[in-house]
C-alpha cells in the first residue's frame, strides 16, 4: 500500500477513535504501561482531560519493571490515576494455572476496575485490546467483555502494527516498546502458580536484559525446566555467555536451562490452543 494512503487510514481511525472517547464523556482506562493501552490512554487524555483516570493494577504477575515504567509515564504526563493492589493467587482458579486461568484473572481485575469507577463517577471503562489481540487465544477477552469494559481499538479496527505507527506519529514516548504480558504467561499450563516461580522468572528475564537482550522469554516447564526464548539476533551474544546464564537461572532455583532454537514468538504456551 502507498505510504501516504496508509498514512492517512491511520490519521482516519485516530481521529474515530477520538471522536469515540470524546463522545463518552468521562472515561477510565486500565494502563499496564504497554504500547496499546498507553496509546488509549494518551487519547483519552488529549481528548478528556482530567476526565480520564487511568488505573494501572499491581499484583504478584505485574513485572516490577513494568510497573515502574508505567508510573514514570504517568507521573511525566500528569494523567490523573490510581494504583490498585490486586492477589489472584488467593484465587485457587488462577493459581492452579489450567488453560482458562486468564479468563478467572481478568474477570477479578474487571471487576476492581468496576469497583473504582463506580467510587469516582465514571460511567466506561476502556482497555487496549487489539483486533489482533481477537484472533489469539485470550480466554480473558470475554472476561472483560461479559464485565461490561469497552475495546475501543477494536471497534474502530486498529491493529497491533497499527498502534505502534499510530503511537509514533503522536509521538508517545515508548512507542517502540517491547510487549510484556503477564507474568503467569511463562509458567506452562497446570504448573501451579506461585510467588517463588513468578519471582524466578522476573529475575532470570532481568539477567538477560542486563545482558543485552530485549526481546525474549523465561518459559518455566515441568520439572523446574527454564526454555530461553530471545530474538534470533541476539544468539551472537547469548552463545558467549551461555555457560554464566546457566548457572545464574540455576542458582534461582531452575534445574535445567534450554535454550529455544526457534527463538522468540509471542504466545508459544498457547499453541494448540482454540481461539476465542
Amino acid at each position: 500500500m502507498d505510504t501516504d494512503v496508509n498514512q492517512m487510514i491511520l490519521m482516519e481511525k485516530l481521529e474515530r477513535l477520538k471522536a469515540q472517547i470524546t463522545q463518552k464523556g468521562n472515561l477510565l482506562v486500565a494502563f499496564s504501561g504497554g504500547v496499546d493501552s498507553g496509546l488509549l490512554l494518551k487519547v483519552a487524555h488529549d481528548a478528556l482531560a482530567a476526565n480520564v483516570l487511568a488505573v494501572t493494577i499491581d499484583s504478584e504477575l505485574f513485572p516490577k519493571r513494568e510497573l515502574e515504567g508505567a508510573m514514570r509515564f504517568l507521573n511525566a504526563s500528569d494523567i490523573p490515576y490510581k494504583i490498585v493492589q490486586f492477589s489472584p493467587l488467593r484465587n485457587e482458579a488462577i493459581a492452579r494455572n489450567q488453560h482458562d486461568r486468564c479468563y478467572y484473572c481478568k474477570r477479578d481485575c474487571a471487576r476492581l476496575l468496576n469497583d473504582v469507577a463506580v467510587e469516582e463517577g465514571i460511567t466506561t471503562i476502556a482497555e487496549g485490546v487489539t483486533v489482533s489481540d481477537i484472533d489469539e487465544y485470550r480466554p480473558g477477552i470475554a472476561a472483560s467483555q461479559e464485565e461490561g469494559l469497552w475495546h475501543p481499538l477494536v471497534d474502530v479496527g486498529i491493529t497491533k502494527q497499527e498502534v505502534r505507527q499510530i503511537a509514533k506519529a503522536i509521538e508517545l514516548p515508548f512507542w517502540d516498546k517491547q510487549p510484556s504480558p503477564c507474568l503467569a504467561t511463562r509458567i506452562e499450563y497446570d504448573e501451579r502458580i506461585t510467588w517463588e516461580r513468578l519471582n524466578m522468572i522476573e529475575e532470570a528475564e532481568s539477567i538477560l536484559k542486563s545482558i543485552g537482550c530485549r526481546q525474549l522469554r523465561v518459559r518455566l516447564h515441568h520439572d523446574g525446566i527454564a526454555r530461553i526464548e530471545v530474538a534470533k539476533a541476539d544468539f551472537t551474544a547469548l552463545f558467549d555467555v551461555l555457560e554464566t546464564v546457566s548457572q545464574k537461572l540455576k542458582t534461582l532455583g531452575f534445574n535445567y536451562v534450554t535454550l529455544d532454537l526457534e527463538g522468540y514468538r509471542r504466545g508459544s504456551m498457547d499453541l494448540g490452543k482454540p481461539h476465542t
